[in-house]
């Protein structure tokens, strides 16, 4: 089932996931990996990614600290 929330494909919400997938990447981190170390579900984190999911304050905190990087670094990757 699609999802139809208006939220989907914000271009806030894609930089944020953009920014997660390139550090991630960088880190030579799968998302399965990620997703582990965050304590978030692999799929959750792969929405996201793709900025379907806006994910609350402290799952980004999770991500961040599971990428060795700080909220601050986050968002300036993200252009924010």
């Amino acid at each position: 089932m699609p999802n139809l929330s208006s939220q989907r494909q914000d271009p806030t919400l894609v930089a944020i996931g953009g920014a997660i997938r390139r550090i991630r990447k960088q880190k030579k981190l799968s998302q399965e990996k990620l997703a582990l170390l965050a304590e978030v579900d692999p799929s959750y984190l792969g929405r996201v990614e793709r900025g379907d999911n806006a994910p609350a304050i402290l799952t980004l905190k999770k991500l961040a600290d599971s990428l060795e990087v700080s909220m601050t670094e986050l968002m300036a990757d993200a252009g924010l």
